[in-house]
């Protein structure tokens, strides 16, 4: 740079600064309240700029708008995701984008966005960029989100040995004994003591599933360490999924406090048995514990932890636990509006059980149409996660549109909010078990395969109904929450009629403050036997 223009230089800066150095003084010298005035404007006018100028581009989805700055559309979107969406639809189409406590989700709605997001290449969206500063807290270093997706992969294949058929033939019986041995023993229930009763089933279910989850993947050595305080430590564990924890992980509030209690002390508990097995070279094929300790190395030769197997049996768990807990809470709910499907429920219980002659199994459970189709209608209604998120990691091409959604956007699909479209599923927000009549196909389209490293899945993600996500990060537990929650509804079905206790009353609004759907409490039913006197 020669001397002239370094002067230049110089010379521009030295003004900028004695503008920049006019404009303070002139701001210092302005009533207090004039100054407050601005500093209070001074943002909505930069909002408002902003998205005046966002909207003259044509190469951005379209911005839904919002006074608050930094705020943006956090309220409408917290508390109603649903109408949120359908809103924003009817204005701005299938793709839109919107401020979400300053981050700008871009949202592409129905069965193209679900291909879109899904189907992604990992150079483009990461869930792992999207998700690890929320997940990690909750299941802890190492695992899920907390690695890079070759290693995500990796752990998916290290526990999908106890998620074959040949296992869930192991889990039902089980399952029904857990059922069993908590209907007897549960102050909800005490079912040999009681003919009749009221419950919360937004306190029985998590209860309910965290036992028989635990007694299958864990083992009866860990389950037997267990009581129904443990089922709340899950629930705190779910309750630090929320979107402030999305932005604000470590918010110094009462759900992260327990959240972070409730990481710890499960952990423990799982580290303890770990350490107590190798202590005494105790290591057998008991459990999804056993195996891991003896099949946990990467392809690349590292082995996991003991800590790192600990954090990700909270992971698995928590997948065989919160989302089986809304679940069947939700069937709960709709059947006790729905006595008629009670029945209907019931005599297929006895046509294939021989009138309770046999013992239920999982090859049994196949063969139940009517408790399969109600379960995957309490999904089609109750997506268990309103919004899947990634995070852009370099400049896409929405296809076939003008639109290129920049690096460091979300982008956010909502196979739920399909779900509740007339378009795809005729009067969507009606408990219909009887539409899946003549659809025997799993809820993933059939067609080309991929395996991401934990085994071939349909690689098609264009189908309205998407209750357990798709692509890469698919949960691999779909078949495991089926007869989990089979088993759990078989027994209900069998032994109880349930109610609401007030007549008029009927299935509770969706609770959207956690990430998971879970239905509005207190949620209370009043069950009776089916055969007074009855015992288990």
């Amino acid at each position: 740079m020669s001397d002239s223009t370094s002067a230049v230089s110089t010379s521009i800066v030295s003004e900028i600064f004695k503008y920049a150095n006019h404009v303070v003084l002139f701001f210092l010298s302005l009533p207090l309240a004039q100054r407050l005035s601005i500093i209070i404007l001074a943002p909505f006018v930069y909002n408002l700029s902003y998205q005046f100028l966002y909207s003259l581009r044509k190469d951005r989805p379209p911005l839904v708008f919002y006074w608050i700055p930094w705020v943006g559309s956090a309220v409408s979107y917290g508390t109603k995701p649903y109408e949120f969406f359908g809103d924003c639809q009817k204005k701005y189409g299938d793709i839109f984008s919107f401020v979400l406590l300053g981050r700008v989700m871009t949202v592409y709605l129905g069965p193209k966005g679900h291909e879109f997001i899904f189907n992604a290449k990992l150079a483009d969206v990461s869930a792992e960029a999207a998700y690890t500063h929320l997940t990690t807290p909750v299941f802890g270093k190492g695992v899920i989100y907390d690695v890079p997706n070759s290693r995500l992969m990796d752990q998916k294949r290290f526990v999908k040995g106890a998620l074959s058929s040949d296992a869930f033939r192991l889990y039902v019986p089980l399952f029904v004994e857990e059922m069993e041995k908590y209907l007897k023993n549960s102050k909800n229930f005490k079912f040999n003591e009681n003919d009749s009763g009221k419950v919360d089933v937004m306190v029985t279910q998590p209860e309910m599933t965290i036992f028989t989850a635990s007694r299958t993947l864990l083992g009866k050595e860990l389950r037997d360490k267990l009581d129904t305080d443990f089922a709340y430590l899950f629930t705190d564990l779910d309750r630090g999924f929320t979107p402030l924890n999305f932005v604000w992980p470590n918010i110094p509030l009462e759900n992260t406090r327990r959240r972070d209690n409730a990481q710890r002390v499960i952990s423990n508990t799982y580290l303890s048995l770990i350490r107590e097995r190798r202590a005494n070279n105790d290591i057998q094929d008991r459990d999804l514990i056993d195996s891991l300790m003896k099949n946990s190395t990467y392809k690349d030769g590292t082995k996991m932890t003991d800590q790192e197997i600990a954090n990700l049996l909270i992971g698995v768990l928590m997948g065989g636990q919160h989302t089986s807990a809304a679940t069947s809470a939700w069937a709960l709910l709709h059947l006790a509006e729905r006595p008629d499907v009670q029945q209907e429920l019931y005599e297929e219980q006895m046509r294939v059980l021989d009138n309770g002659k046999k013992e239920l199994t999982f090859d049994l459970l196949e063969q139940m149409p009517l408790l399969n189709q109600m379960l995957k209608e309490v999904l089609r209604l109750h997506h268990p996660l309103h919004s899947l998120f990634r995070k852009v990691m370099r400049n896409i091409q929405v296809p076939n549109t003008s639109y290129v959604v920049p690096k460091g956007y979300y982008v956010l699909v909502s196979p739920g909010y399909t779900h509740l479209q007339e378009e795809y599923f005729p009067q969507p927000t009606t408990f219909n078990l009887h539409r899946w009549d003549n659809d025997s196909a799993s809820s993933y389209a059939n067609g080309e395969q991929v395996d991401y490293g934990f085994g071939a899945i349909s690689k098609g993600v264009s189908s309205p109904y998407l209750p357990f996500g798709g692509g890469r990060h698919r949960c691999i537990g779909e078949h495991y929450a089926y007869a989990q929650l089979g088993t759990i509804m078989s027994v209900f079905i069998r032994n109880f009629k349930w109610k609401f206790p007030d007549p008029s009353q009927t299935v509770p609004k969706s609770d959207f403050t956690s990430m998971v759907t879970l239905p509005t409490g207190p949620a209370h039913i009043v069950w009776e036997k089916r055969h007074p006197g009855q015992k288990l």
